[in-house]
């Protein structure tokens, strides 16, 4: 998760341009360092849409102060210094479905893996390239193996890390998926039933106010972004993105991209440039397992996609002369 640099949120009022479906509403902002735009129909919603801005703007505030690793107060900084905290709704949540993600993946989502991150330079803090010696050192320490299934709050509310060994936690791979899930939760409780929430990741339900299905342009690393565009057909989907194209370093004349397998330790090296996941479940969950893909390649992250029915995936890969191919599962559906 990026850092809060502000959190801006305006209203704007979109009518339907087809048949009469109530008023729809849209805020905008910026927050976890990217723009964010929550839409919706304010059919039947008897909270004011100043009252739910001021509430968006809360959640998000929230989800910083609990999940942020580069807001040095939040629970995870606090935690991840060895600080003993008191953990909130989100922080157990979250914990539970890092844990889950590590089991399903075969540990390589694995959100206890944060020294490793680090040790590359891609998580929370500066660090060297790190040695073949340094990484395995590592890798016999970190990670969620070493880690309680659930976590172990004392009678009176806190957790003190070191009770587990004082773990570094970082939840990037998963972060900007959960608030678009925590904020489409906040949603449902009002009534709403057609949205579009994008937090960097998005969940998306019914129809847009034009009365069609919602529509996403799918990023590709070539740069032509949003050549393809999917459609939800009206469902109730998580729909993510995760690649090797914008987050890299060159060392020495090589090219190390910011996927880090926490099972090998090192930086993956296979074609596929990026993973586009839809999931039925939840945002989070399409944020995780695009990231799974990333991690395992192309012919796994087939197999992922195939083998769950409430999965549908858009992977892009170099083939053997270097240009730039598609695969698109069955049920990923493409506007005409």
């Amino acid at each position: 998760m990026r850092k809060v640099v502000s959190i801006l949120a305006f209203l704007l009022v979109l009518y339907s341009c087809g048949p009469a479906r109530g008023r729809y509403v849209q805020i905008t902002g910026t927050a976890q360092s990217v723009g964010y735009a929550v839409k919706f129909n304010t059919n039947g919603v008897t909270m004011p849409v100043e009252t739910i801005r001021d509430s968006v703007d809360a959640i998000l505030t929230k989800i910083d102060f609990t999940l942020s690793g580069y807001n040095k107060q939040s629970l995870l900084s606090l935690f991840n210094d060895g600080e003993v905290i008191r953990p909130n709704d989100l922080f157990i949540e979250m914990y539970g479905i890092g844990y889950r993600m590590w089991e399903r993946s075969g540990g390589a989502v694995d959100c206890a893996a944060a020294p490793l991150y680090d040790a590359w330079g891609f998580g929370f803090r500066n660090s060297s390239f790190p040695t073949d010696e340094e990484i395995s050192a590592l890798l016999g320490k970190i990670g969620q193996k070493n880690l309680p299934k659930e976590l172990p709050i004392a009678p009176d509310g806190t957790l003190d890390p070191s009770c587990m060994g004082n773990p570094k936690l970082n939840y990037n791979a998963i972060a900007q998926g959960y608030t678009s899930d925590v904020i489409a939760r906040f949603l449902y409780g009002l009534g709403v039933r057609d949205m579009l929430v994008d937090i960097g990741e998005i969940w998306c339900d019914g129809l847009n106010p034009s009365g069609e299905p919602w529509a996403v342009g799918v990023d590709r690393p070539s740069g032509e972004e949003f050549k393809d565009v999917w459609t939800s057909e009206g469902k109730p989907v998580g729909i993510t993105t995760s690649g090797n194209y914008r987050k890299f370093y060159v060392h020495d004349g090589k090219k190390y991209s910011h996927t880090i397998n926490p099972v090998t330790g090192y930086p993956v090296e296979h074609s596929l440039l990026s993973a586009t996941v839809v999931s039925t479940v939840s945002s989070a969950e399409s944020d995780a397992i695009a990231t799974w893909c990333m991690v395992v390649g192309l012919q796994k992250a087939k197999e992922i996609i195939l083998g769950d029915s409430q999965l549908e995936g858009y992977l892009t890969y170099a083939d053997e002369n270097g240009d730039m191919k598609e695969w698109i599962s069955p049920g990923f559906r493409l506007r005409n």
